[in-house]
């Protein structure tokens, strides 16, 4: 923190730095050494423009029209054209502060100095999010490579004075709102739209905010977890740590000793130690074997999105010769979103199995043949009351759904630009639709939460252990004993609120991948 300012240093954001970048409006600045990097870049790209070398995206055309030649007096208007046509996005836009997040990727990834951008398009993209002068993105329309290009353009479209922003929430044309901030639009330099389009940073962005939103889904299904074992009347023993040491799974191991400490102290687990219940079903006892395989899946994730989020995955690239020190402009594909399409179906499986498990605890939890003594459906006088009977059909539906959305979406392909680009990651839509998937879990948690704290109710007077009573408290505060029907979607809702709001995380510190 400079001056109030957060402050990006090219290539080393941590994932708890974009965490916190993505959840606070806080204004950021590039540091002060970063910027020789960027200005050498650009002068390459001139040197280059000033040789007459066929270079694409300097001088040449896009895509399949690679080979057409492009005279030097037409390079800019080839870079707004470039932006102009790009911009084909379509869907529901992008909420504003994953916009914000994204305008921060492009940005950590330009200032590394390798695309030849300038220091006047990279300050005025730097003041956008300063300002709050956010693009209107559209959240479809990319395939993962050749970039995220539509809504990268979408973005762009404000620094040449073009498309919408939001400004505090409210639509208006981005020249107006740059004329109000007293800004100007740039006229966009050999390379620079191309710069700006190429990438991976929406699709990143959208898998990022999805690890966020799944971390707190995690935290939350491991308290619940933890819950419906004491509820039921269920073991601790299997989270015993020489059980996981001899299997050697990392995960694994992590999440038994935060369910051994979340139960620890409970009167409820004293008072049948020595039952004659042998073993629990698996959705109780398999909980370290299942949650340790998602928490290694979403380790697995988050590294990945941490290299991407700090590395450059523009087209081409400036370079300078080490022999001689000249200007080099070499075309590969780092826009191709391949790492990021397998990390957001990594993470689609993951959250998946949060949601799966948890129903099943429900499931049990509502089952009166399986819960030690439970009432049916949870509530006093079953048959007069329903109870939990439809939060449970509901807690199923959206399992359901999330099966369906957790089909891969990397193994797809379809070519595009005439056959030029003619595979592609389909990373844009396989990382978008963890926000949705992570709001289904969030609910599928919190209705078990609802249910594994209506059972601890009632075995009182018997008391749960200290970290629980936490948990209960903080539900209790939003939502009350169920001791009759009443409309459950208000109840549901809360606490899905509170999983999503990522409340049960400080209860299984040290445990999160952005942590």
């Amino acid at each position: 923190m400079v001056d109030g300012h957060i402050e990006l240093v090219p290539g080393h954001l941590s994932l708890p730095q974009l965490r916190a970048l993505y959840e606070s409006d806080r204004p950021i600045r590039l540091a002060a050494d970063a910027w020789s990097a960027i200005e050498r870049s650009a002068d390459a790209v001139g040197e280059v423009l000033a040789g007459g070398r066929a270079t694409y995206g300097v001088n040449t055309g896009f895509g399949s029209l690679a080979t057409t030649r492009i005279p030097a007096e037409s390079v800019a208007t080839l870079q707004r054209n470039l932006v102009l046509s790009h911009a084909a996005g379509t869907g529901p836009l992008v909420e504003d502060r994953l916009v914000r997040l994204i305008l921060i990727l492009k940005i950590n990834s330009l200032g590394l100095g390798y695309s030849g951008i300038r220091r006047p398009t990279l300050e005025l993209l730097i003041e956008l999010v300063n300002r709050g002068i956010l693009p209107c993105v559209p959240s479809q329309g990319s395939v993962g490579a050749s970039g995220d290009l539509a809504p990268l353009a979408h973005l762009t479209l404000p620094l040449i004075g073009e498309g919408e922003v939001r400004v505090n929430g409210v639509r208006m044309p981005a020249a107006a709102a740059l004329a109000e901030a007293g800004l100007q639009p740039v006229t966009l330099g050999a390379k620079e739209g191309l710069a700006l389009l190429n990438g991976t940073q929406a699709s990143t962005g959208f898998a990022l905010a999805g690890l966020f939103a799944i971390e707190h889904v995690l935290a939350a299904g491991l308290v619940s977890g933890a819950m419906s074992v004491d509820a039921m009347l269920g073991s601790d023993a299997p989270f015993e740590a020489r059980i996981h040491v001899v299997r050697g799974q990392i995960g694994q191991g992590l999440v038994a000793e935060k369910l051994a400490a979340l139960l620890a102290g409970s009167e409820i687990r004293n008072s049948h130690l020595n039952c004659d219940r042998v073993q629990d079903p698996y959705s109780l006892r398999c909980q370290p074997q299942v949650m340790g395989a998602v928490l290694d899946l979403m380790s697995y994730a988050a590294g990945v999105l941490r290299r991407e989020a700090n590395g450059v995955s523009d087209n081409p690239l400036v370079f300078r010769n080490a022999t001689d020190g000249t200007a080099e402009i070499v075309s590969g594909g780092n826009f191709h979103a391949e790492p990021v399409a397998f990390a957001a179906d990594a993470l689609a499986m993951a959250v998946a199995e949060i949601g799966s498990i948890s129903e099943r605890r429900m499931a049990l939890l509502v089952d009166a043949k399986m819960s030690s003594g439970l009432p049916a459906f949870l509530v006093a006088e079953p048959g007069l009351n329903s109870g939990f009977m439809i939060a449970q059909v509901t807690s199923s539906a959206l399992t359901a759904e999330n099966k369906m959305l957790a089909h891969p979406a990397s193994v797809d392909s379809l070519p595009t630009s005439a056959n030029q680009e003619d595979h592609v990651s389909m990373a844009a839509h396989g990382a978008r639709r963890l926000g949705r998937m992570a709001e289904n879990a969030a609910a599928i948690v919190g209705i078990e939460l609802l249910a594994a704290a209506q059972g601890i109710d009632f075995r009182t007077p018997l008391q749960t252990s200290p970290r629980l009573a936490e948990a209960m408290a903080a539900i209790r505060a939003r939502v009350p004993f169920l001791d009759r029907d009443r409309i459950m979607a208000p109840d549901m809702a809360a606490a899905s609120a509170l999983v999503g709001e990522g409340w049960f995380r400080r209860l299984v510190p040290g445990i999160l991948p952005s942590e």
